[in-house]
């Protein structure tokens, strides 16, 4: 049996303003955020294979950066389709050739969440094996409104205690997922919102498991300074040329990080310095 993850960095991060390079090529300390992202398949022990879904025209550089990085698990990058629905399909259809005959456990990935762990994906896989599927969720922090666009009325509101975010990884049986992909095609459905909500319409029972509130997605300026704060959180000293705030302060004046976890074993962290990109400087809400 194998554990193949597909990774989408099929995105052209038009909300992140960023004209020279897609989102998933820019860079936090020096790494871009797609290898960042492969890393941790990269190093988990029980992940066989990757499958890389890129823009194309940028598949050649994603090729030097797996040199540069000496990511050697990536075992077929294929170009992505006109929708993020197909991009996957894509994915799917080369992880079957990576797996061949062989039984397979898929993990689907965002290559801008880099901020996932180790448990995580063991979690994923786990859940695979016993439940059929794995979706990674968060649970809601703040009011979830439904509403009414035609008049911004709000038609109800969901209960926070059985509300959840879906996020990534999205785990399941590989011919499970690509079967379904298939039959979605051959009725002419080319724009599922993801793939755990295409599995539910086609009768599958989705398994739910806890991720961490770090898992956020990066599409925009603001994004990526909020995963560079706790990607150094993680990972104290990785760039220790940088200004120190307290982190005390940092969530008073910064409203966005709070409800985030910060790793166990970094709880000094409330009472010591913290280190912050340069990037906060051009606006610097700690300093005001």
């Amino acid at each position: 049996m194998m554990n193949i993850a597909v990774i989408f960095a099929g995105g052209v991060g038009s909300r992140m303003h960023s004209k020279e390079r897609p989102k998933q090529f820019l860079e936090m300390y020096n790494k871009p955020i797609i290898i960042h992202t492969l890393e941790h398949f990269q190093n988990h022990p029980k992940i066989d294979a990757i499958v890389v879904v890129c823009i194309e025209s940028w598949i050649p550089y994603l090729n030097e950066l797996l040199y540069k990085f000496r990511i050697e698990k990536v075992k077929k990058i294929v170009p992505g389709g006109e929708t993020g629905q197909l991009s996957i399909y894509h994915g799917l259809k080369a992880a079957k050739e990576v797996a061949n005959e062989e039984k397979a456990v898929v993990l689907i990935h965002d290559g801008v969440r880099p901020l996932i762990t180790e448990k995580l994906i063991t979690n994923n896989i786990e859940s695979v094996m016993h439940y059929g599927s794995a979706i990674t969720t968060a649970k809601v922090k703040e009011t979830i409104l439904v509403v009414n666009e035609e008049d911004s009325s709000i038609d109800y509101v969901p209960s926070r205690n059985n509300s959840r975010v879906a996020k990534a990884p999205q785990s399941f049986w590989l011919n499970d997922i690509l079967s379904t992909h298939e039959k979605a095609l051959e009725k002419g459905e080319h724009n599922w919102i993801d793939s755990c909500t295409m599995m539910q319409e086609y009768g599958f029972k989705m398994h739910l498991i806890d991720g961490p509130s770090q898992n956020i997605k990066i599409t925009t300026p603001e994004d990526l300074e909020m995963a560079e704060f706790m990607l150094n959180a993680g990972n104290p000293g990785l760039h220790s040329s940088f200004p120190h705030v307290p982190l005390r302060s940092a969530f008073c004046k910064f409203p966005l990080l709070r409800g985030i976890s910060l790793p166990s074993h970094r709880s000094d962290l409330l009472n010591n310095a913290f280190s912050f990109p340069r990037s906060f400087h051009r606006e610097d809400p700690f300093h005001s």
